[in-house]
This record gives C-alpha cells, sequence and structure tokens, in this order.
C-alpha cells in the first residue's frame, strides 16, 4: 500500500499530514508510561493492553498464579464503560462540527490528572492492590478506553498506541522477512518500527520511576502532562480529524 492510498485510507481528514503520526508516537510512549504505572504500581493490571486483562482474569478465577482475578475485572469494566462513552461523546461533538480528537485528548487529560489527584500520596504496591489502587486502575482503564476509541477512529496506519503485537508483525512481515502490507522502507513501515520503540520507552521510563519510589500520583503526572501537550499541538496545528463525512446527515454547520 502507497503512501497516497493510506492518506486516502484516513478519509482525507488531517491536514498537517507528518505531524499526526508523530503525535501517535509520542501517545504511544505515554501508554507505556501507564502501564508500567498500573502493572507495577497498582497490579498486577494494564489498563490499555486488556488481552493481558483477559489472560489475568482467567488466571486468578482459576486460583493459578497467585494472580488476584479483581484487578482485571475492574479494569475491564472500566475500559468498555470507557469505550461506550467515549463513542457517544465522539457522535456528540462531530455532529456539532468539532474536531474529535483534540476534544478526546482533553478527557484523556483530564481523567488522567483525575487518577494522579486519586493517587496522590499513595505508594506503588504490587499484588493485593487495596480500594484506592483498584479505583486509580478503574479511572486510568477508563482513560484508556477512550483513547482506544480515538486512535481507532483517527485511522493512521502503522500507530494504534495501545499495542504493538500487531505492529511488531506487520514490521517484520513487511521487512526481508517476507511480504507484508507495508513494503520494508515506506513511511507505514518506519512508523510501526518505531512504535514499538516508543513503547519500550514509555515501559522503561514509568519502571525507572517506580524503581526510584515515586508515589502513584507523581507518577501520573508525566503523562497526563504529555497528553495535554500533543492535545494543543493538534489545536494549534489545526489537526482536523473528523469521523463522519461533510455531507452525513446533522454533521453540517448550522448557518
Amino acid at each position: 500500500m502507497d503512501e497516497s492510498r493510506e492518506t486516502g485510507a484516513a478519509g482525507g481528514a488531517r491536514r498537517a499530514g507528518p505531524a499526526l503520526p508523530t503525535l501517535m508516537l509520542v501517545l504511544t510512549v505515554v501508554t507505556g508510561l501507564v502501564e508500567a504505572v498500573s502493572l507495577l504500581a497498582l497490579g498486577p493490571v494494564f489498563t490499555a493492553m486488556q488481552t493481558g486483562n483477559v489472560l489475568f482474569l482467567a488466571f486468578g478465577t482459576a486460583r493459578a498464579g497467585e494472580l488476584p482475578a479483581l484487578p482485571s475485572a475492574v479494569s475491564l469494566v472500566a475500559f468498555v464503560v470507557g469505550v461506550a462513552c467515549g463513542a457517544r461523546m465522539e457522535l456528540t461533538e462531530e455532529v456539532r462540527g468539532r474536531r474529535w480528537f483534540v476534544y478526546g485528548l482533553a478527557v484523556e487529560a483530564g481523567l488522567i490528572l483525575l487518577a494522579a489527584g486519586l493517587g496522590w500520596g499513595l505508594a506503588p504496591h504490587y499484588g493485593s492492590p487495596t480500594h484506592r489502587h483498584l479505583i486509580v486502575t478503574a479511572v486510568l482503564s477508563l482513560a484508556m478506553g477512550m483513547r482506544t476509541l480515538t486512535i481507532m477512529r483517527s485511522k493512521v496506519p502503522g500507530v494504534p498506541t495501545t499495542l504493538v503485537t500487531r505492529s511488531m508483525t506487520a514490521f517484520l512481515g513487511g521487512s526481508t522477512l517476507g511480504p507484508g502490507d507495508a513494503a520494508y522502507g515506506s513511511a507505514t513501515w518506519v512508523r510501526r518500527g518505531l512504535s514499538i520503540v516508543a513503547m519500550f520507552l514509555g515501559g522503561l521510563v514509568g519502571a525507572l520511576l517506580v524503581g526510584a519510589g515515586w508515589t502513584v500520583g507523581w507518577l501520573l503526572l508525566p503523562p497526563a502532562v504529555i497528553v495535554v501537550a500533543v492535545g494543543l499541538t493538534a489545536y494549534l496545528g489545526h489537526v482536523a480529524l473528523h469521523t463522519l463525512p461533510p455531507s452525513a446527515p446533522g454533521r453540517e454547520r448550522p448557518g
């Protein structure tokens, strides 16, 4: 798939072509940070990578590996609520002609800041989380559910921001190891490789901060600030992402 077709796949929705994939890579770093906090300081639990939670829930239900089932269940439910709320708000904002991408990031940043406030002074704890740990986990999963919907609707090839398995597979498939849907050396192929690196860097920094003894509140401030910065960059750069076409019913601005 060449770049002209990839641009078309996004529906011609973005004006700042090269800037948007860069913003997505930054958001991938944020995911690594948040998952490091959730897994190492709140869990064991994931807030964005729900495949892990499904397995943790299965293991916990079977009482295998000393993994508690409750944190994963809380995260899964909150993530589903986040996706549902995000879909509803997205539709509302789209009908009003607003840029859902920027609005979605603003809500995500607010939720992460809320989680930071709820976790202020809370010591990292791995295994058998307290009620406060579970509440912070729920808020983060809510934010990540909304983020996943936001990124899915943006349709930027190669940077899903919340997982790397597919990116890694497609990256290797497009390399000399075999044919893939993005040819070796193409922009999408490069972005997939960078998304893997971005997730690693986010997780590495998050793990180092947890190891340094930061409390949960402080751990969540950097990702919140980064999401705010990404949202402002998208707003000031006039990154316009719309799900509904201009001719869709209710999409027209009132005259």
